[in-house]
């Protein structure tokens, strides 16, 4: 018997906070893997994610299993919105973030990875920042030596999925971001590469 395929649904306004202890828990869950190695928590994750999602155009894409529980979520806010950190990073790429969209968080649990759920999550904050009238996109990945010895075998990064979708990596433009990792007892600073889908 075929598995039903889960549903998307974007969501805004109001309907974003509801959601934020499942994006919490799932961004802890997923986001302990490789190449994050993230140890987070759930008070400091709320706290994250009600500061992201705070502006008014802010929307989350939720996927949903058969019985109805989230699998995965997905996160965007145009540029002009979200943490200065960006819209300077942006600024030196020569990204107008008035006329960008700014993708965060994208996480789906294992179980129903390649299903094309992470393809319908671009498709649908593409769709969102289409009808807030902009016209470029962008999101930042960490960036891991591809030599640590952390890395798993078989690894493979998503960058061949990410050009599949329009997007390239932009060298000139960084993010330095601080969290804990898995066995650590204190933050340590992470870089992020940036990619960008200009136009939309």
């Amino acid at each position: 018997m075929t598995r039903p395929a889960p549903t998307l649904e974007t969501m805004t306004g109001a309907g974003i906070p509801p959601l934020l202890p499942a994006l919490s828990r799932l961004r802890i869950a997923v986001f302990r893997d490789w190449p994050y190695l993230y140890d987070g928590d759930a008070a400091q994750e709320e706290t994250y994610l009600g500061s992201f999602l705070r502006g008014p155009n802010a929307a989350i894409v939720v996927a949903r299993d058969a019985a109805g529980e989230p699998i995965g979520c997905a996160t965007c806010i145009p540029a002009m919105e979200a943490d200065a950190g960006v819209r300077q990073a942006l600024a030196r790429g020569g990204v107008d973030a008035a006329r960008a969209c700014y993708f965060g968080e994208s996480v789906l649990l294992p179980a129903h990875r390649g299903q094309g759920i992470g393809a319908g999550f671009f498709a649908a904050r593409e769709a969102h920042a289409r009808a807030l009238g902009l016209t470029a996109a962008a999101f930042c990945a960490v960036v891991r030596n591809v030599n640590d010895p952390r890395r798993p075998p078989g690894y493979a990064p998503l960058d061949d999925f990410w050009r599949r979708r329009g997007y390239a990596p932009r060298l000139d433009m960084s993010l330095v971001i601080p969290w804990r990792e898995v066995g650590d007892d204190r933050e340590t600073p992470h870089s992020l590469g940036f990619w960008v889908k200009d136009p939309l």
